[in-house]
Parts: C-alpha cells; sequence; structure tokens
C-alpha cells in the first residue's frame, strides 16, 4: 500500500510538498516549495517540515520555481543527502534560481540581524547558507524526457509540461503488491497557446492523478486577443509619455514577454520604447534558455532565425541589460518612454519595488501583470485594486494604470486542464492540487458534470492511501 501526504500546496499555490511513501520506493518527496509572500526571513524561521529530512530517500522535482525548489537548501541543511531528480534543463535554471534566492536571503538576513544587535535584540539565525545550495547541486540526478530511470522497484519517467524551460509531468511506475501501481503528477501544466513552450504531453494510464489546478475556475484569453491587449496598452502608454512596469517571474515569462515585444517590434507596432530587462537573474535564465534553444517551439525558434536572430537576448533590438545596481538606479533618470521589466513577478522583492517607488503613485505609469498573483503578496493586492502600499517604510498612494495581462499565464486554464484529464482512458483517482479553494472547487465540480470524476481536494497534512 501506497500513500501519498499533502504538506503544501493543497488549498493553495505555493509551497508545493508532497511526501510519497512506499515498500517500492521509500520515502520520496514530490516537489520541496517555497511559500511566497511576506516577509521571506520571517517566513524561512516559521516555517518546518512534518518530517525529519534524513528520512527522506529522494527527491523527485517537476520544475526550477522556487514555490516548487526553493525550500531544498534547507532539507539539505537539516540531514538530507539523497538524489534530486530532475531534468537537465531544470538543474541548469536551480543553479541560478536557488544561489540568487540565497544571496538576497542572506543579505536581507545580514541586514536584519544588524538592526537587532542596535537594538539591543536577539539575532536570527540563517536556515541555510550557500554551502547548502551547492550541495543539492551535486544531489541532482539528471535525464531528459521520455527516459526511465530506476528507483528502488519503481520507474521515474519526466514528460513535457509545457510550463517552463525543462519542467515535468511526473511518472512514477510502483511494483507494489505484485502489480504495477501508476501515479502521475502533473506538475505545473503550460498553457498550450504560450510561445517557445510546446504543448504538454497526453498521458493515458495512471492509477491515481495529482493535477494542478491554478486556474481551475476560468479560461485565459486567446493567444491574439492577449497580443491586441498588450499593444494597446504600451500605445496607450506612449501617448500618455509615461513609463510601463512589467513584474515578471525570471523563468518563463520574462522570455516570453521579450518574444513578443521583439515580433510587435519587427511588426512596427513597438512606437519607440526603449526596453530594460533590469534583472540579473531573469538575464542568466534567458542565456540558459539560448543554450537549450533545440527544445523550445519550432514554430517560434523560426520566427527567430527569420528575422536573422538566433538567440533570445538579441531578438529585441532596443532591449538593455540592467545587471548591476548602478544600472537599476540609472534607469530613474528616465522620465519617459521606458518598459522596464523586473523581479519579482509577485512583488515579493527584487528590483521591480524600488521601481514601484519610484514610480507607482505617478499617473501616467503603467503597470502590468502577467502571470498568476498568490494570496498574501503585494501583486495580488495591487491586482485587487488597493489604492496605498507600504515600501521601504514609506506609505505610497497607488495611481498607476494597473493591467493584467492573462492570457501570459503560463499554467494551463479550465478548458485545458479537462482536457489533460479527460486524456486518461481508465479514469484514476483524481486529486486536485496547487489551487486556491473556489478555483479547485470550480475545476471539481466540471469534472463530476463532464466526466463523471469525482475529484478529490486534499487538506495540508491529509493522506491518501492507494
Amino acid at each position: 500500500m501506497a500513500t501519498l501526504t499533502f504538506y503544501g500546496a493543497a488549498q493553495e499555490v505555493t509551497g508545493s510538498c508532497y511526501l510519497l511513501e512506499s515498500p517500492a520506493i521509500g520515502k520520496v518527496l514530490l516537489e520541496c516549495g517555497m511559500h511566497q509572500g511576506g516577509d521571506a526571513i520571517e517566513r524561512l524561521h516559521e516555517e518546518s517540515f512534518a518530517f525529519k529530512a534524513r528520512d527522506i530517500d529522494a527527491v523527485i522535482l517537476s520544475h526550477a520555481h522556487l514555490d516548487h525548489s526553493g525550500m531544498l537548501p534547507r532539507l539539505v541543511r537539516e540531514g538530507f543527502d539523497g538524489p534530486i531528480y530532475c531534468t537537465t534543463a531544470t538543474r541548469d535554471l536551480l543553479k541560478i534560481m536557488l544561489k540568487d534566492s540565497a544571496n538576497l536571503y542572506l543579505r536581507d538576513l545580514e541586514r536584519e540581524n544588524l538592526r537587532l544587535k542596535r537594538g539591543g535584540q536577539k539575532t536570527v539565525h540563517a536556515e541555510y547558507r550557500m554551502q547548502d545550495v551547492n550541495k543539492v547541486l551535486k544531489l541532482c540526478e539528471t535525464t531528459g524526457y521520455n527516459k526511465p530511470v530506476t528507483i528502488g522497484h519503481s520507474q521515474l519517467r519526466f514528460h513535457d509540461a509545457g510550463h517552463i524551460l525543462g519542467s515535468s509531468i511526473v511518472e512514477l511506475t510502483l511494483a507494489e503488491d505484485g502489480r504495477d501501481k501508476k501515479l502521475v503528477f502533473s506538475g505545473d501544466l503550460g498553457n498550450n497557446d504560450s510561445v517557445l513552450m510546446n504543448n504538454h504531453t497526453l498521458l493515458k494510464q495512471a492509477d491515481i492523478v495529482l493535477m494542478e489546478g491554478t486556474y481551475g475556475d476560468r479560461n485565459h484569453r486567446s493567444r491574439p486577443d492577449t497580443l491586441n491587449q498588450l499593444e494597446e496598452v504600451l500605445h496607450s502608454a506612449w501617448q500618455q509619455g509615461g513609463t510601463v512596469l512589467i513584474p515578471s517571474f525570471a523563468v518563463g515569462r520574462t522570455q516570453e514577454i521579450l518574444f513578443h515585444l521583439g515580433c510587435l517590434f519587427y511588426q512596427g507596432k513597438l512606437d519607440n520604447w526603449q526596453v530594460f530587462l533590469d534583472s540579473p537573474m531573469a538575464i542568466e535564465v534567458t542565456k540558459v534558455y539560448d543554450r537549450w534553444i533545440h527544445l523550445l517551439s519550432d514554430d517560434d525558434i523560426r520566427c527567430l532565425n527569420e528575422n536573422d536572430r538566433y538567440s533570445l537576448e538579441n531578438f529585441l533590438p532596443t532591449l538593455n541589460l540592467s545587471i548591476t545596481t548602478e544600472d537599476s538606479i540609472a534607469i530613474n533618470r528616465i522620465k519617459k518612454g521606458a518598459i522596464i521589466i523586473a523581479g519579482s513577478g509577485m512583488c515579493t522583492g527584487g528590483r521591480i519595488r524600488p521601481h514601484f517607488r519610484h514610480r507607482i503613485w505617478q499617473k501616467n505609469t503603467t503597470v502590468i501583470f502577467t502571470g498568476f498573483q498568490a494570496r498574501g503578496t503585494l501583486g495580488r493586492l495591487l491586482v485587487d485594486g488597493i489604492k496605498k502600499i507600504r515600501l521601504f517604510n514609506e506609505d505610497i498612494v497607488v495611481k498607476a494604470r494597473i493591467e493584467t495581462l492573462g492570457g501570459l499565464s503560463a499554467h494551463a486554464g479550465q478548458d485545458a486542464l479537462v482536457n489533460w484529464a479527460k486524456s486518461f482512458e481508465n479514469q484514476p483517482v483524481m486529486v486536485l492540487v496547487h489551487g486556491e479553494p473556489n478555483a479547485l472547487d470550480a475545476l471539481a465540480a466540471r469534472l463530476w458534470k463532464e466526466l463523471g470524476i469525482k475529484a478529490r481536494i486534499p487538506l495540508v497534512g491529509q493522506s491518501i492511501a492507494f
């Protein structure tokens, strides 16, 4: 008998972490993600594992986003020493993302401890160090899509999830009780209308399926409608003589935005905008995308080549790379005509926040959100219409125009999720994860009505035997 226990991304969209226990494989974590939103120091200090890290035999990682991988250094710090299975492209992205996250965390922790010392208060210890990140990378055992990997009495295969570079659907076949049991975990399923990524893979057989439901309650706008909206928003902002701020995830959304802006440029529809990529991590990630360009969509790569461009980095002639802090500060001197792409995507940190402080109180500023904004994040507050925010110990009035381009989401919409579930021919046990309650309830209702699938929606800490 195998069991799954849900320790994160259960009726929420961050902190993915599911513990699989089976005689065929031992104790294996599917994902080891960080909860996002709020102060990182407080969050890491308060968060703890509901299991002993040294008891975990292996980790299977669907992709590199921090809400799926960000707690790996702490898992290592607390005694985990087993293999971390992922695709090779995921490992390349992990090197960038985990080191960047650690640098930010340790820098902020140093500043906080200086403040506490000055106030005669007890300092806060680090929950992990850079050497833990380095050990995570050494523990990674990588493979490509659809290549079997033997783990104990089980077989692992990764399939293309179409979400970000290297993202995977996990297929795990367990030899247990004299027969094979097949677990399929969707990871984050990509939006098939996205550029650069291939369509997510459809599988046919499983005994139990964990399916994400980030957008289980709605569909996205079509790509043509979304691009028309982007063109209109940018042209309106240009006529206002203002600037555009795009909070963007360094992995996936940034590369897609650069591609779309490049297409607008070659179509003569980008006005005279200067584009600034103000994210050292996104710049590094874009170089990784270029190294793995053969994994990306053939149609979109053909578009690059037709314009005599052979990488995303040089596709957009008006692109300026802002690497140093001085580069970022220099953008403040530009009064109009700048599109500033900066992390983080949910505005929980990164260089987008100083740009907010400098510009979000101006009426001729436009903020464009291109990805899901989780509850508790600054991005979600802005999307929901908050009129005043607090940044760097200042209260700032929000006068900027706030726009959301839902069609640029990296996640499958409701129709695509239902279609993916429908591809299974034997009606497996369906478990919905990685979604807020209303989204999962709506998806479960549709699965029951149209497919006769009675999906389960676990709570944090709940277990399911199969």
